[in-house]
Formats: C-alpha cells, structure tokens, sequence
C-alpha cells in the first residue's frame, strides 16, 4: 500500500485482537496516510507495505500534519450496519462531502473506468468513528490475503477534525507502474491539502482527485507522475 504523510504524522493503529505489538513495526514516514488493506508488497521512495501482517494489521489511520496525544490511539471500528443496503457501489459516504447528484456521477465514472481499463477505484468518504471499518473488505471485496486482483485504488476522504490532508490513498502492487509514488505525492498536495478544501470545498478536492486519477488510467500510455490539469471533459473520462 502507498502511505503519504509528513513526518510530524503520528501512526494511530487499528489492530486485531491481540495483535496490538504490530504497531511498533509501522514507521512514520514521508507523507503517511491511511492503509485500510494490506496486500501490496514494500515499494521503493520510503514507501512500505505490511504483507508479512496480513493477520495483525487491518486497518491503519493517520492523522496528517496533527500530532495527537501519545495515548491517543483508535479503537477497531466494524460497523457493517453502516454499509448501504445496495450492492456493488464504487461510492459511500458515512459522512456527506458529496451531493446525491456528484456520488453517482462519481460512480459511473468508476464502473465506465473498470469496465474500459479493469482498474478498480473505490472512495469511502468517513469521518471516524463513523465509518464500517473492516466491513468495507468485503463489501468491495479487496485487500484480501489470497486475492490475485490488486489493480484497485481505494480513496479514504476524512477530515480529521479539519487537521489533517483529507486524500488518504490505499494502491495495490498492480498500479504501482501506472501511478509511482510521486503521483500519489503531487496529487494529495494539490487537492488535498486543509488550505485547498477552506478555498474549494471538500467536494471538489474529492471529484479532482478522482478524475485525476481516472484521465491517468485512461490515457494512451496508462501513466502519469504529474497530476493532470483540472476540467477533463467528459468523454475522456469514459463518460458520454
């Protein structure tokens, strides 16, 4: 998994039952951001993975540029009852940073962009607690210790209390080559930063970011280390 964050960042870890001493193996590191799936294997630029914990490790939060309380640490959250009723969508919100109207727009733009590239993009928008935790693996059905599938991109949108980049990226080993480190770097800083949400809304960082990252995959090469300039047009986001 790609983890972004500065090194002010404070790793607060979700761990299994009586697996606690896992979080004592995850360092703090260049622009730590939120793991909740740990199938990719360690990557090159300071960025780790944790598939030897598979088992300890399910959920990892941080809470960009705020150092919290030494005792602060987040408990497991496994709210399956927070999952919509409705199967099979790219979209969910426990928390409303998108209107009605944009998360379905966001969602066939992501069931255009699977069916075209078989990249799978996922965007769960929270604010913890109030999240499903471990029950959004198997509602979306990634991160799993013997899936062969990793060419899924997982955005975790949270606030953290208005202190932190809200773009938190989970990217399997089978999008590594399309989108190196260095994207994931440029696009949290251009559209997820606390200044970019105050002049923007939420709701724009969330809707660049994603079709960012969907111009990306779709364009003739499948690679970008620079983010794409903003105003794609629909068509070219797989969208009539």
């Amino acid at each position: 998994m790609v983890q972004l964050g500065l090194k002010l960042t404070m790793l607060l870890v979700v761990t299994i039952a009586g697996l606690s001493d896992a979080f004592s193996n995850v360092q703090s590191i260049y622009h730590e951001k939120t793991q909740l799936f740990t199938s990719t294997k360690t990557i090159e630029n300071g960025f780790s993975s944790r598939r030897n914990i598979l088992a300890s490790i399910s959920l990892l939060v941080t809470a960009t540029a705020y150092v919290p309380p030494a005792e602060a640490r987040l408990e497991a959250v496994n709210r399956p009852d927070l999952l919509p009723k409705q199967t099979g969508l790219n979209v969910i919100q426990t928390e409303k940073f998108l209107t009605a109207g944009q998360a379905r727009r966001m969602d066939d733009l992501l069931t255009a962009l699977e069916r075209d590239t078989g990249y799978r993009v996922r965007v769960l928008c929270q604010s913890y607690p109030n999240t499903p935790g471990l029950a959004i693996r198997d509602y979306w059905d990634l991160g799993k210790e013997d899936q062969k599938d990793d060419k899924y991109i997982v955005l975790v949108v949270d606030q953290f209390g208005g202190r932190g980049n809200v773009l938190n990226f989970n990217v399997g080993d089978g999008v590594k080559f399309a989108l190196p480190n260095v994207f994931w770097t440029r696009l949290s800083g251009k559209y997820g930063t606390t200044f970019y949400v105050k002049e923007n809304g939420i709701d724009l960082s969330v809707i660049n970011a994603i079709e960012a990252i969907a111009s990306c995959l779709r364009s003739e090469d499948q690679y970008c280390v620079n983010v794409p300039a903003e105003g794609q047009s629909l068509r070219s986001l797989g969208l009539n």
